[in-house]
């Protein structure tokens, strides 16, 4: 008889909780039992998304209606500095319960680097230990023991499955790593910001978090981890006028006699098991259109023109592999599911 996971889905209103939603729809496993969203409590959640109509969920409720006994996994889509309370309070009553965060409030092992990134004091310093990093395909026996899963943001996401391969290899330095990113609109959230408007995003391309995005702590903590020494990149994001889809351009110096050709090779070694990974064949670029929808990262590596560096190009989508995707991922690890349950999903082109 297949088990059920009673699941709440908090910050249902928003894009990555509404692609929880509805990646869990497809889930055997998971009973939605409470969808939350405070701003639109008491309303169906076909009222905020329509495409969600005719599938029998719950209505949306403020967090503060739901009770945390009757649910065995909490799937959070709430804003940064939200979820360490919250999760205090499912601790408080239901130390059994998982909750998989896909919001920063857990991801930054220092607490204190976390306050100087995003302005505010940690607020649950004694859970941070108990968390596990929800990168997948690198933290697995982690991932699958603890309470507490931190998804990585998608920036990190995408970065660290090019780099922390070659990385702990010795094939690439830690130094000189710079990253340029461009990413969809959907990652800025939902709410009303002025240079989200069509006419302000559209037909154009803009940086955004020069020098100083919350990403960067995120991914220098893991490549450091890997290289067992503090690295620092450079990394510049970039909004382009799609809804939905991230590539990163990653570029860096080789080392210990590695040539682009065997990083690749390394990589595709690395990920040959690895079902949400393609490493692609030599002179074949990844291309956000071709994960689309998917749980996929596609990566690939080139050569440099200049001597003794090479090119390192991630693509996935930030919606998908990039949150909720690796969500459900990470959900079905905690739970003993097959990893690909729910996520079986080909990319959508064009």
């Amino acid at each position: 008889m297949q088990k059920v996971i009673n699941t709440a889905i908090l910050g249902a209103s928003g894009y990555t909780g509404a692609d929880a939603i509805r990646l869990a729809l497809r889930h055997p496993g998971i009973e939605l039992v409470a969808l939350t969203a405070n701003t639109h409590a008491g309303k169906p959640i076909d009222a905020v998304f329509e495409h969600f109509r005719g599938y029998g969920l719950p209505d949306l409720v403020a967090i503060e209606e739901v009770d945390w006994t009757a649910v065995d996994c909490v799937i959070c889509a709430l804003p940064h500095g939200t979820t360490q309370a919250t999760t205090k309070a499912i601790r408080a009553s239901n130390p059994d319960c998982v909750v998989v965060d896909m919001s920063a409030d857990f991801r930054l092992r220092d607490t204190d680097t976390y306050a100087q990134w995003y302005g505010i004091e940690h607020g649950a310093p004694e859970l941070q230990p108990e968390a596990a990093y929800g990168l997948t395909e690198h933290n697995r026996d982690a991932v699958s023991r603890s309470k507490i899963i931190a998804c990585p943001g998608c920036f990190p996401t995408a970065a660290l499955m090019a780099l922390l391969p070659p990385l702990a290899d010795g094939q690439i330095a830690g130094e000189d790593i710079i990253i340029d990113a461009k990413t969809g609109i959907s990652g800025a959230g939902r709410g009303l910001k002025q240079g989200m408007l069509f006419s302000e995003a559209g037909e154009g391309t803009s940086p955004y978090g020069v020098g100083h995005h919350r990403h960067m702590p995120e991914i220098e903590q893991e490549l450091s981890k890997a290289a067992g020494a503090p690295i620092t990149i450079g990394f510049t994001p970039h909004l382009v006028p799609m809804a939905r889809g991230e590539l990163l351009t990653c570029h860096v110096r080789l080392a210990g006699g590695a040539t682009a050709d065997s990083v690749r090779e390394a990589l595709a070694r690395r990920y040959v098991d690895e079902q949400f990974v393609q490493v692609l064949p030599a002179g074949a670029v990844p291309k956000t259109q071709n994960v689309r929808g998917s749980n996929r990262v596609d990566i690939a590596v080139f050569a440099d023109r200049l001597p003794g560096r090479a090119i390192i190009i991630g693509a996935l989508d930030n919606l998908v592999k990039g949150s909720a995707g690796q969500a459900i991922q990470n959900f079905n690890l905690a739970f003993g599911f097959d990893e690909a349950t729910a996520l079986e999903q080909v990319a959508l082109f064009p």
